[in-house]
Parts: structure tokens; sequence; C-alpha cells
């Protein structure tokens, strides 16, 4: 019985994922584990998990930039969703980093990106928080709601980064 529960909760609602690549630096390392929450809704700034458009052998893990009906642009370093400057408290220790003048993201508008002016219902836009160093949607364009397996918050190994990702 206790095996049968176990599939159970590991299909349905719960399953262990691993980072593969240096994406999400410095949020996420690579070999870092985390528990996928399957039945988690899904806000701006989660951390979900999806199969690689270009590789769906593979799972990639970027973070939600863009929800449905959401208009996005990058200037000078500064996210703009729908027309307003949008702090990315994640990334602050990157940007303290950098030299004066240096950008981590290159400035872009979606549209320039994507072919389209918002992101549609039923998409989202990601990114990897490594700007420098990530396939995301600037690449492979939105990814479809229904090809998200979950959100990946919390982090079981290193086990000096136990816990929420948020909190570390």
């Amino acid at each position: 019985m206790a095996l049968i529960i176990f599939f159970l909760v590991r299909h349905f609602l719960f399953a262990p994922v691993s980072v593969d690549g240096e994406s999400m630096v410095p949020t996420l390392e690579d070999r870092d584990r985390l528990i996928l929450n399957k039945v988690d809704s899904i806000e701006r700034f989660d951390v979900v998990v999806f199969p690689a458009p270009d590789a769906p052998e593979k799972q990639y893990i970027k973070r939600i930039i863009g929800l449905p009906g959401d208009t996005i642009r990058f200037q000078d370093d500064v996210l703009y969703i729908n027309g307003e400057a949008v702090e990315e408290e994640y990334l602050a220790s990157v940007e303290e980093d950098l030299a004066p003048g240096e950008n981590f993201t290159e400035d872009f508008l979606l549209a320039a990106k994507t072919g389209e002016e918002v992101v549609p219902e039923g998409s989202y836009f990601v990114m990897g928080d490594n700007r420098q160093n990530s396939k995301d949607s600037r690449v492979f364009g939105f990814v479809d709601a229904s090809s998200i397996s979950g959100t990946a918050n919390f982090r079981i190994f290193p086990f000096k980064e136990f816990g929420s990702i948020d909190d570390n």
C-alpha cells in the first residue's frame, strides 16, 4: 500500500527534479535538486519546469516573466511589464557586480523576439536568471501552459541550501 501511495504522490503531486546547466545562476546552480510541485498555480516569477522545445527528452527550468496578456520590454536592465518597471529582486546580487554602464539583460521588445505584441492566452514568456547564458523564450518563443510540469521553488540539495529558493 505504501508503494502505491508513493507512486501516486510522485505521479500526481510532487517529484524530484535536477538542474542541468547554468541558465538559472545565481538562483540555482548546476546539479541542484528541487521538488517539482505539480499542483501549484503558476504566478509571475515562479520557477517552472517544462520539456525543452528543441529537445523534448530534456527538461528546462526557467522563470515565468510574462503571463497571458502581458507586454514585455527590457531597457537599460529594467524589466517593463505592461509599461511599468518591475523589480527583479532575485537578480540583485548579479546586478551589484556589473561594471558601470554594463547591462545584464540586453534591451528588447517582446514583438522583436516573438513576433507578438502580447503574451498569447494559454502561454507564458520565460527566461533564465543567467540572462547572458540562457536559452529561453527569447530564442524558442512562448511556452504553452499545458506543457508546464509544475513549479520548482523548494531545493533539497545541496543540503546547505535546503529550503525555499526565494530564501537563499
